[in-house]
């Protein structure tokens, strides 16, 4: 008998198992019982074969009347075809490649065979159907009431590793098996009512009933539950434990000039998250927070009082920037807000001022240089930059907080590479648009504290969405055309957003992989931007914005439209967060069915920023009734992020939302779902801090610590480790 962690083809045989490793990843019995079965097939009454229809899940009772096993025509291989009969009627069964079947079913013999009916060339057939023999002096009807009427598990599959192979695979790995360890402590699983591990694995594979099957579905599912938030719990304890600078505001200092001199007042929530980051700051161990809020809610003011208060300690504070687009729209955000108190070090500037610089990969060799100098000595007290940060030639004199804007931009190893420039631990506040779901930020960021702002700030005007159906409505392209113009007129200025920088495949743009084939008719700024200037916007003035472009020209481009110098920026979604342009009142998105729900309320979120109200229309030849034009109706129903974000999420794959570098390939999470699991997560939630309390270390609990320390060593999760 054999462990749950033994090695695959000790149990099924060294070709079988290769496959499943090749297919599927399953290297141990461990990965085939987690291989859980999709859905089951309940085998029926036995039914004559007179009766048989096409398409029907049967089961008969019959006798093997011949057999013959033949080359398949023009390629490798065989068929087995064994035909059986009730005594009325004939049946053909055929396997493929399976020539051994035919020492099972010898002529003469009687079985039961159940599967779904097929026709070929005219016949009705079983292929693949499961049997089982009745042994001479065996009562056939015990045997048909243990054959018919049984749960059939159904694998998600291949041609090379069909469903009944994988059944088989299982059946082979659960009677090989020895005890296995139950890691749940025994008061939870009693709490729960839930089996014992063992009969879980058993009764999802090889259910009595479906009422079986669903309970042991859910212990698993709440063992990927509990366990993923037992870490994170874990986690958080441990930076708890870290020792680090209280970065606390002083008076008289820059942070208290910036307060004295905003010209606007903050919202509630925004004081709300000021305090509790405050309050973090001033602990000797260091702040682990996350900022999310709807676009425009006022992040960016948040961060930077943060900044200003670890300044004020005498430290540095570094913002990690998604894009060069953004880093340098936070450059300027950061200097518009701070006015004289960004000059320090200049001429007649404030005892109390400190500077501000910027870092990216394509800024010209003198003024990189310069860059490093001031954050290197310390002059520079707050440090703005793209993934050049994380460069070797990249030093501070003391930094103490670090800020990751759009943070699910960013991989762990890029957001340590950050941390270790620091003396002692720093304080990390990472920031997103992109509203998540209670129990996503559960899931995903359980060991971060977490802070939400809702509301918008006072004088912010909503902003109206519509859908422009080129297919049914032709002409309402012309008149959001028409519209642009009218803003205009009135002083304001237009965004056109594409898909692609350049027309075909070859554009850099991962939204066919997303959303389907390519196509030629997609919108691509390259041509749309001419066209316009030509055509429908022929008088205005029309720029181009995307990712190709060097940062100087990027730079260039948008210090033009954030002064007025543009009326319309043809641009592809660089200006997807953080672009601030207060003038900018009308986005028009083309291609809109190519973009994620998230997606399209982030690039709607650059107007209506200021005192006017925002218009954003979505051009789309995605028919009625389709999923793409559901999803755009839904941004066009809504304001709310947040409800926008459950329903991005019930439309993705677990996987994409929590990002690459964060789900890994195989993720731990095989059942659970974050949207459908709510109640599920926040018992095991609950579960995992009893636990933690009752013994922080888990030497209470030898099973359950074991089981912790075998997927900390699974890369699959190392993006728990966000810290």
């Amino acid at each position: 008998m054999g462990d749950i962690e033994d090695k695959l083809a000790t149990v099924i045989g060294d070709r079988t198992s290769k496959v499943l490793t090749d297919v599927f990843g399953i290297k141990s019995v461990g990965d085939l019982m987690r291989h859980y079965p999709r859905r089951y097939m309940v085998r029926g009454e036995l039914t004559d074969i007179a009766q048989l229809s096409e398409g029907d899940e049967v089961t008969i009772l019959a006798q093997v009347h011949s057999s013959a096993n033949r080359p398949i025509r023009g390629r490798k291989g065989s068929i087995l075809e064994v035909i059986v009969t009730d005594g009325s009627q004939k049946l053909s069964l055929t396997f493929f490649n399976q020539a051994w079947r035919e020492k099972e079913l010898k002529v003469g013999s009687q079985g039961l065979f159940a599967g779904k009916v097929g026709v070929f060339n005219g016949k009705k057939q079983l292929a693949h159907p499961d049997y089982q023999m009745i042994a001479d002096g065996t009562d056939v009807d015990d045997a048909t009431k243990n054959f018919a009427g049984k749960y059939l598990p159904v694998y998600a599959a291949t041609a090379k590793m069909p469903s009944w192979k994988i059944s088989q695979c299982v059946e082979m790995a659960i009677s090989s098996l020895d005890e296995i360890a139950d890691y749940l402590p025994d008061e939870i699983r009693s709490s729960h009512n839930y089996p014992t591990l063992q009969q879980a694995l058993v009764q999802l594979h090889a259910p009595l009933d479906l009422d079986h099957a669903d309970l042991a579905r859910e212990r698993l599912t709440f063992d990927e539950a509990f366990l993923l938030q037992l870490m994170l719990v874990m986690r958080r304890n441990e930076l708890k434990k870290l020792n680090t600078v209280s970065r606390k505001a002083i008076k008289g200092g820059i942070l208290e000039a910036f307060d004295a001199a905003l010209p606007f007042e903050l919202t509630g929530g925004q004081r709300t998250v000021i305090a509790e980051i405050e309050s973090d700051l001033a602990q000797p161990h260091p702040m682990h927070r996350l900022l999310q809020g709807e676009v425009g809610s006022g992040k960016t003011v948040i961060a930077l009082r943060a900044m200003l208060a670890v300044v004020d300690s005498g430290g540095q504070a570094a913002l990690l920037a998604p894009t060069e687009v953004l880093a340098a729209q936070h450059v300027r955000t950061f200097e518009k807000l701070l006015g004289p108190l960004a000059h320090g070090g200049t001429l007649g500037s404030s005892d109390k001022a400190t500077r501000i610089t910027l870092i990216t990969g394509s800024q010209n060799a003198a003024a990189r240089k310069e860059a490093l100098a001031l954050a290197a000595h310390g002059d520079a007290g707050i440090i703005i930059g793209t993934h050049a940060l994380l460069g070797e030639k990249v030093e501070f004199n003391d930094l103490g907080l670090i800020v990751v804007d759009e943070q699910h931009r960013f991989g762990v190893e890029q957001r340590d590479a950050l941390k270790v420039k620091a003396q002692k631990p720093p304080h990390l506040l990472v920031m997103t648009a992109t509203p998540i779901p209670r129990t996503v930020a559960m899931t995903v960021f359980g060991d971060l504290d977490v802070s939400t702002l809702r509301e918008l700030p006072l004088g912010r005007q909503p902003i109206s969405t519509h859908v422009i159906p080129v297919l049914e409505k032709p002409t309402y392209l012309e008149r959001a055309w028409q519209r642009i113009r009218e803003e205009v007129s009135a002083g304001h200025q237009a965004y056109v957003v594409a898909p692609r920088i350049e027309p075909g495949s070859d554009s850099g743009s991962d939204i066919d992989f997303l959303f389907g084939e390519d196509s030629p008719d997609i919108a691509s700024v390259s041509v749309l931007a001419p066209e316009l200037a030509n055509g429908a916007l022929k008088g205005l003035r029309v720029a181009e914005l995307h990712g190709r472009m060097s940062s100087e020209e990027k730079d260039s481009t948008m210090r033009a439209f954030a002064s007025g110098e543009i009326d319309v920026l043809v641009s592809t979604t660089v200006i997807e967060v953080g672009v601030d342009v207060a003038n900018a009142t009308v986005m028009v998105i083309m291609d809109a069915d190519r973009f994620g729900v998230s997606q399209l309320h982030q690039l709607r979120g650059r107007v209506g920023r200021g005192s006017s109200s925002g218009l954003c229309l979505l051009v789309t030849g995605s028919p009625v009734g389709t999923s793409a034009r559901e999803r755009l109706d839904a941004v066009a129903a809504t304001l709310d992020g947040f409800e926008l974000s459950r329903i991005d999420l019930e439309q993705r794959r677990e996987g994409d939302v929590l990002g690459a570098n964060q789900s890994g390939t195989q993720s731990h999470l095989r059942l659970l779902r974050v949207l459908r699991d709510e109640a599920l997560i926040e018992s095991a939630r609950s579960d995992a801090e009893n636990v933690i309390a009752t013994s922080g270390d888990l030497t209470s609990y030898p099973a359950l610590s074991a089981e912790v320390a075998r997927m900390a060593r699974n890369a699959a999760i190392d993006y728990l480790d966000k810290g």
